[in-house]
């Protein structure tokens, strides 16, 4: 059984067959024309058939040649991809990014911050997710997600935590409320309102309760629920009134649904996650720029 052909043996084949001549093979490997003609001949007494024809001071392949050629360039063509591959990955053109977001978020700003990451990096792909942030900070500390967004607090070991800057939350109503009329919305004036609260275990809802407490107002409060999403759905289809970040409102505001300031600025407490120090993507550290980016536009 024949050996099979080493690299050296192929790299010489190869420079022969591109540029024509031993001459031209030596250049281009950096080595003298002797050990060219060397490395050929030894080729070709591993493969047991003739590779070239010397015409002058060219060589000519052989129809052996020109197939062997054929499956070798298929080789550098995979070497050659393997290399723009790494490099897209060293400047985060390529890969994929794996994204939770709370629902609050992932209606506008993750899909936002995904778009400027993408446009960007064509190669890219992604995977988004929207979970409540227990869940998420679950599969970021197991490395199941490489970036979360989440309320905080979170208790969560191996993840490191960077907080968002968010802008003061918004009441959300129909058009017709009569709260609408008013240019801001202060806490005492959603005494007896009826309400959409998030659930109490939120830490959001302790913020609003403590306002409403000081402020001397109770609230109707008809419904809980734990997505902020669904509390502006249940506005939307006349079941009461809602206090919402403002990126959640974007969402519903429009038509039949208008959005007015809260005095007595509660902003959400929210996070950016990643797995431990050491296992954090490069891409993941450019989708939480996009994401600070986007918060800044719309504070702006």
């Amino acid at each position: 059984m024949r050996n099979t052909p080493n690299v050296r043996h192929i790299e010489a084949f190869r420079a022969v067959m591109v540029t024509g001549t031993v001459i031209g093979a030596a250049s281009l490997m950096n080595i003298t024309q002797p050990a060219v003609s060397r490395t050929i001949a030894l080729l070709e007494l591993q493969l047991g058939f003739k590779l070239f024809e010397r015409r002058g001071r060219r060589l000519y392949p052989t129809a052996e040649a020109q197939t062997l050629y054929r499956e070798v360039e298929k080789l550098y063509i995979g070497v050659e991809r393997i290399g723009q591959v790494a490099q897209d990955i060293r400047y985060q053109r390529a890969g994929a990014i794996r994204v939770a977001s709370l629902p609050a978020l992932s209606l506008s700003v993750v899909p936002r911050a995904l778009k400027a990451l993408l446009d960007s990096r064509p190669a890219v792909t992604a995977t988004v997710q929207s979970l409540p942030s227990r869940q998420i900070s679950e599969l970021v500390s197991t490395g199941q997600i490489d970036v979360g967004i989440v309320e905080l607090p979170v208790s969560r070991a191996a993840i490191v935590v960077e907080p968002l800057e968010f802008d003061s939350s918004v009441v959300l109503m129909q058009r017709n409320h009569g709260l609408a009329q008013k240019q801001s919305i202060r806490f005492a004036d959603l005494h007896e309102e009826r309400m959409i609260l998030l659930s109490q275990h939120s830490y959001v809802r302790y913020q609003i309760d403590d306002a409403l407490s000081k402020a001397g107002a109770i609230p109707n409060v008809v419904i809980e629920t734990p997505s902020s999403l669904l509390a502006g759905a249940l506005v939307a289809a006349g079941l009461g009134i809602s206090i919402v970040t403002a990126w959640t409102a974007e969402s519903f505001a429009g038509g039949n649904l208008v959005t007015r300031p809260l005095e007595g600025a509660i902003a959400p407490r929210v996070a950016i996650i990643f797995p431990e120090r050491g296992l954090i993507s490069t891409l993941a550290k450019e989708f939480a720029k996009e994401v600070q980016n986007t918060l800044s536009q719309e504070r702006h």
